[in-house]
């Protein structure tokens, strides 16, 4: 079965919405992530306009959260951008939200997460609604100082066990953790909860700002992720989500085609 691509618009970042579109298109892939503040320039109702005539799919909107306070909005504010952001997903037929917790913020690590399971709650419901999935996503410790503070994969992973609800997943970040050899271990076992499989390479470990190098050239083990997840049943999207100094200087049709060719060889069978 060939490989489900999406491209994410963080990837052509000087782009605009309609570029993305029909570039994305123009070049074969079959769906795309969609950054809400490109869509929120070129405008919500053309944009979903010109996804439809252009036949692309929503892989997932990015994205919502920041519970803990951390960017200048209160708890409640964040909240209801979120449940805005699920109005929109739905409206994308997106796969699903990426949702971040925020930092801890100044707060204890039990009060930022009482803070992020609250607003789960509350989501969940308007997600489950609407048929639309939460995707928790972690980072990297070294890259999640304005984002999360959730930088652990088994914590995350258990997080989603103890709410027990089919429409909280986690969006897997290759970049993040596919360097994380007792994380990949057990990989097959978290299938299940994966919502979005992002993929990122990068030429070194994480170390603050995420500078990416195109798939394939780096040294996150793709073949062998991509191989442990297709046996364990994933059938999900794979985003390609790349970024940093490397990416910016190169020609965004050229990147296209070479990700989408590298996702398709990695994912062929040996």
């Amino acid at each position: 079965m060939s490989p489900r691509i999406s491209m994410n618009e963080l990837t052509t970042y000087r782009w605009s919405f309609e570029e993305d579109v029909r570039e994305y298109a123009r070049a074969g892939i079959e769906a795309m992530a969609v950054w809400r503040q490109k869509l929120s320039d070129y405008g919500e109702e053309k944009g979903l306009e010109l996804l439809s005539q252009c036949g692309l799919q929503v892989s997932a909107l990015l994205w919502a959260g920041g519970f803990t306070g951390s960017d200048g909005r209160s708890y409640r504010e964040s909240v209801e951008d979120a449940h805005d952001a699920i109005r929109l997903a739905a409206a994308l037929r997106a796969g699903c939200l990426v949702v971040y917790s925020g930092p801890r913020a100044g707060h204890t690590q039990n009060h930022a997460r009482r803070l992020l399971t609250n607003a789960l709650a509350e989501l969940l419901p308007q997600a489950t609604e609407m048929g639309l999935n939460l995707a928790l996503e972690p980072l990297h410790s070294q890259c999640a100082a304005e984002w999360t503070f959730l930088t652990d994969l088994t914590e995350t992973v258990s997080l989603i066990e103890r709410f027990e609800h089919p429409r909280l997943k986690i969006a897997f970040d290759t970049y993040h953790f596919g360097t994380d050899t007792a994380a990949m271990q057990q990989l097959a076992r978290w299938a299940p909860h994966l919502g979005i499989v992002h993929l990122g390479d990068a030429r070194h470990l994480p170390d603050g700002e995420q500078d990416r190098c195109p798939l394939g050239s780096g040294i996150v083990p793709l073949p062998e992720i991509l191989t442990a997840l297709a046996a364990a049943g994933y059938d999900g999207f794979l985003d390609i989500k790349l970024m940093g100094q490397e990416i910016e200087a190169v020609d965004y049709h050229q990147l296209l085609r070479q990700s989408r060719d590298m996702v398709n060889q990695l994912s062929s069978p040996a």
